[in-house]
């Protein structure tokens, strides 16, 4: 009986490492050679000797990390290292973000990082890309997670927005400075007032400037006017909340762009008046479809709600398992557990149900 070849991909104490290539994917300790999907703190980390990117990504990189022996490579292009074919394709996760395919020995394994299949004007999106074996993450792993189309959350945050600005009151909307505050910035309608974004956000958006992405102009707090700050957007961190730089704005209402918006129990814990639910990860279905799309019979879960992708892979007849690691989701007021997040989802269904009978109620009562 043949052996089965040794895996292209491994779990070992300083990340994902690939023994024929040695070097390392997205390593959480430092390496001589490390390969990253994208610029997020969980997966680009300082003092490795040599990194290998996306090009697309490349300002972004340089953004986060500063000076680094960094090597580029164009989508789609390859090249090889110690006999195994590399190559990057388009995650579709944030600016930069890729899935990294590898190629050896007659046997083809993507590590996706960290991915969504829906749109988003600041990145290219997300390329599938067959495989052999496909290594994804699975941070809104469960059915209870289903996206509201995109366009619906920029119109809501929009009218907040008219709204609040007719009142004479700041909106801010709390957003990681990278990623998710451009993709709410490029989504917004710019016309409705003035914005002004936190110093760490105006970093990104330069960078992301300078690789070509289109931004609405935005100002930084110190130039803005009185009037001005009364009728603004603001897009900050959300470690600015409750800070003295929000308290500068004065009346105001404030918002949380994130997946775990969904569930009111994270909206609760994040103690904001409004939750947008926009995540610049895959919801269930997006996950699914880009697993089926891999054509991979192996499916390997990193990180998020691993056991129930696991069980539900191997229900449908994948060979499927978990790599340990230390990539976090970049998302905030994540429930503790799937349970949890299951049963919260479960009673903001009730909820709705009873709402929707209150609503029906007040409607019969009306034609009477």
């Amino acid at each position: 009986m043949t052996a089965s070849p040794p895996d292209l991909v491994i779990a070992r104490p300083q990340g994902l490492y690939c023994p024929p290539g040695d070097f390392y994917i997205d390593p959480w300790q430092p390496v001589d050679h490390a390969l990253i999907t994208h610029a997020h703190g969980d997966h680009l980390r300082a003092g490795n000797a040599h990194y290998l990117t996306a090009e697309a990504g490349r300002r972004v990189v340089e953004s986060r990390v500063g000076p680094i022996d960094l090597q580029t490579l164009p989508y789609g292009e390859t090249v090889t290292h110690r006999g195994v074919k590399v190559s990057f394709h388009p995650a579709g996760h944030v600016l930069g973000s890729a899935q990294i395919r590898l190629e050896h020995g007659g046997r083809t394994w993507v590590v996706s990082g960290d991915y969504k299949t829906g749109p988003d004007a600041t990145c290219a999106p997300f390329e599938p890309v067959r495989c052999d074996v496909f290594i994804t993450e699975s941070t809104f792993g469960l059915p209870v997670f289903r996206w509201t189309p995109q366009q619906e959350v920029f119109d809501a945050i929009d009218a907040w927005w008219r709204a609040n600005a007719d009142a004479g009151r700041a909106s801010i909307v709390f957003a990681y400075s990278f990623g998710k505050a451009q993709r709410v910035l490029a989504g917004i309608d710019a016309r409705i007032g003035p914005i002004v974004v936190h110093g760490a956000v105006a970093t990104l958006n330069e960078a992301y400037r300078q690789s070509g992405a289109a931004l609405p102009a935005t100002k930084k707090i110190d130039d803005a006017t009185p009037d001005e700050l009364r009728r603004c957007l603001v897009v900050a961190p959300p470690s600015t909340q409750g800070s003295a730089w929000i308290r500068r704005f004065g009346e105001s209402s404030d918002g949380f762009a994130s997946g775990w918006m969904q569930l009111r129990g994270a909206r609760r814990r994040r103690n904001v008046d409004r939750g947008f639910v926009l995540s610049d990860h895959a919801d269930w279905p997006g996950l699914l479809q880009a697993i089926a799309a891999s054509e991979a019979p192996r499916v390997i879960v990193t990180h998020g709600y691993v056991e129930p992708l696991v069980r539900y892979l191997a229900e449908q007849g994948l060979e499927s398992g978990a790599f340990k690691t230390e990539y976090g989701d970049d998302e905030d007021a994540k429930p503790e557990t799937a349970d949890a997040a299951v049963a919260e989802a479960a009673a903001d269904a009730r909820a709705d149900a009873g709402d929707a009978i209150d609503d029906g109620a007040e409607d019969r009562d009306d034609v009477a």
